[in-house]
């Protein structure tokens, strides 16, 4: 940004230039000067000029036609033009001036001080103009860097909040295996079990990262995969803590279609609503749980709904549930569901709604 106000006199009599630039000396700003239109143009066309002082009379075009034709220009439409004119004074001329656009018509012999104290106006109103400009720069600047800030923060949020599931399993196997050589079970099956199924949940950790790092490239590669398989291998990877919490999953596929996106992207969809209503049997004390999966056809469309007998919402919550950082839960984040609604929406182009069945909630999606 430049420091001082900048001037463009316009003028073909060289005298008549010297005589403002001497009444305007003790301001402390930037002076241009042309004897022609043409100069006048490849002045304002390299420098950032604030204000043009213009003569009307002159040889080539006149100060009107001048006007009229920077008007036309995007880069100078917008610069203030003073008319300075000792011949054209009548009040015909002025109106025209005032229609082209300038913003005074001061008529020869010029009222010094009157001059003067219009220009200090102008500079004081363009410093003003500067500080304002800098002020909102500075601003623009921390929100674009808050903005970055948040987004990171919520990238992180997500990640932690999908990586929780795997380490919560982890940790139930090391408790498993711990009890296994505490009370000498501890032989060939059970190792060679930890050791698959571990491996399993750090496969699908390295597979989470990877897709984050990737959820947001236009250009990740999508592949078909079947419903069927995304159930039984999401069904796997709980299983832990399926059995610690006594639920019952049922699952129906009454049609096994095959989807084009990224199946570790569906698996985390599965996993967070599943792990929402084992959350909410805990929290409500429901002793029978269950939790159904159906994935079914029906007028050419491909639906996934899954449902459990955890209750329900309440209805005035049912439309915030999907809101970044809403959560009816104590310790809850906001971001398990808000993630949800994004991968169905974002990678597969699906609708997804909740609504309260007879006995809790159901989710259903649409491809």
């Amino acid at each position: 940004m430049k420091d001082n106000f900048s001037i463009l006199i316009l003028d073909d009599v060289q005298d008549n230039i010297y005589s403002l630039e001497l009444l305007i000396e003790d301001l402390d700003i930037n002076v241009y000067s042309a004897l022609k239109a043409n100069d006048a143009i490849n002045i304002l066309m390299k420098e950032d000029i604030d204000l043009i002082l213009c003569d009307i009379q002159m040889p080539d075009i006149d100060g009107f036609q001048f006007v009229e034709y920077i008007k036309n220009i995007d880069k100078l439409k917008d610069i203030p033009v003073i008319f300075i004119t000792g011949i054209y004074d009548k009040d015909f001329y002025q109106k025209k001036g005032y229609d082209l656009g300038a913003i005074e018509y001061i008529s020869k012999p010029i009222d010094d001080v009157l001059l003067t104290s219009k220009l200090k106006a102008y500079i004081e109103l363009f410093n003003k103009n500067k500080q304002i400009k800098s002020s909102l720069e500075k601003a623009n600047k921390l929100a674009v860097h808050n903005t970055k800030m948040a987004s990171i923060g919520e990238m992180i949020g997500v990640i932690s909040h999908q990586l929780k599931q795997p380490l919560n399993v982890l940790s139930i196997y090391c408790d498993d295996i711990k009890f296994a050589y505490t009370f000498n079970e501890l032989n060939d099956e059970v190792i060679n079990d930890f050791s698959e199924n571990t491996k399993k949940q750090i496969h699908y950790m390295r597979d989470t990262i990877d897709g984050f790092l990737n959820f947001f490239k236009e250009d990740k590669n999508k592949n078909s995969f079947e419903i069927k398989k995304v159930i039984e291998k999401t069904k796997e990877l709980l299983t832990p803590q399926i059995e610690m919490n006594q639920v019952e999953i049922e699952t129906q596929i009454l049609s096994n279609y095959t989807l084009n996106g990224i199946e570790m992207e569906l698996s985390q969809v599965l996993i967070n609503l599943i792990t929402n209503s084992i959350q909410a049997f805990i929290e409500k004390d429901i002793k029978e749980r269950n939790i159904e999966i159906i994935s079914f056809t029906k007028n050419e469309k491909n639906y996934l709904v899954i449902s459990d007998n955890a209750g329900g919402i309440e209805e005035s919550n049912l439309e915030k549930i999907f809101d970044p950082y809403y959560t009816t839960k104590e310790d809850g984040t906001g971001i398990g569901l808000y993630m949800v609604k994004l991968v169905i929406k974002n990678s597969f182009n699906a609708n997804l709604k909740i609504e309260n069945s007879k006995n809790g909630v159901r989710f259903v999606i649409q491809f």
